[in-house]
């Protein structure tokens, strides 16, 4: 059976953030009902605000491909992923600046979709691959440590 491998950025900047991370990791990992290939836990300042450092990782899953439609299965997994997020005790929901900027928050716990296969999904709710990924060192550098040589075949841009 053919694989797509799903990448996730975790981050975490309040509390014992290396537990955090390690705590997310299971439960992506059970939710998914497969282990993830983890890179370092490399710590970060933060990204558009200041306050306390991040450490981050990249997580990837080989993910069967059953042919389902890849979008109901990334929405599903952002659902799941949001009620990991509050579970951890986030609470700020997306805020913006007037001029449509995103206003960032601290957090016990962040977990962002990078790439699933070669998927390229844009809705109001979801962008795969991420639009951020290529410009976030702390999601470029963990990256680094798990991509393969499909992923910088298929999106060589990050690379």
């Amino acid at each position: 059976m053919q694989k797509k491998e799903l990448y996730l950025s975790l981050g975490a900047n309040v509390g014992d953030r290396k537990d955090n991370i390690l705590k997310a990791t299971a439960a992506m990992e059970d939710f998914l009902k497969l282990p993830a290939t983890c890179s370092r836990i490399m710590e970060f300042p933060s990204w558009g605000f200041c306050s306390s450092d991040f450490l981050n990782c990249v997580l990837r899953f080989d993910i069967p491909d059953s042919g389902a439609d890849p979008e109901l299965f990334l929405l599903a997994l952002l659902r799941r992923i949001k009620e990991i997020e509050r579970a951890f005790g986030r609470t700020a929901p997306a805020e913006f600046y007037a001029d449509g900027s995103r206003k960032y928050h601290d957090r016990p716990i962040d977990i962002d979709i990078l790439f699933y296969g070669k998927e390229i999904i844009d809705t109001e709710i979801l962008k795969v691959p991420h639009p951020l990924a290529g410009v976030r060192n702390f999601v470029l550098e963990p990256l680094e440590d798990v991509a393969t040589e499909k992923l910088k075949e298929n999106f060589p841009f990050y690379f």
